[in-house]
C-alpha cells in the first residue's frame, strides 16, 4: 500500500544531498544578498547610534523579567 513512499523519500533525500553539495550552484544565502544597496547609501557617515535614556527605556520590555502590572482599578460588582 505504501511501497511507493520509501522510493520517493529516498529520491527526496538524494535531491537534498545534491542541493547541499552545490550541484545546482550556490545557495542564495551563500553570499552577500544585495551588495548594490551599499553603493546607494547617501552620506552613511551621518548614521549614528545613541544609548537609550532612562525616559526612553521606560516603555521597553525587559526580557526574562516579571510581567508588568496592569494599571487598572478594580471594584466589586454591585447587585442588580
Amino acid at each position: 500500500m505504501l511501497r511507493w513512499l520509501i522510493p520517493v523519500l529516498i529520491l527526496a533525500n538524494l535531491l537534498m544531498l545534491a542541493v547541499a553539495h552545490g550541484a545546482f550552484g550556490p545557495l542564495p544565502a551563500a553570499g552577500a544578498r544585495e551588495p548594490h544597496h551599499l553603493l546607494l547609501q547617501v552620506r552613511p557617515e551621518m548614521l549614528s547610534t545613541r544609548p537609550l535614556s532612562p525616559e526612553d527605556a521606560a516603555d521597553q520590555a525587559i526580557v526574562g523579567g516579571p510581567a508588568p502590572v496592569a494599571r487598572v482599578q478594580a471594584s466589586p460588582l454591585g447587585k442588580q
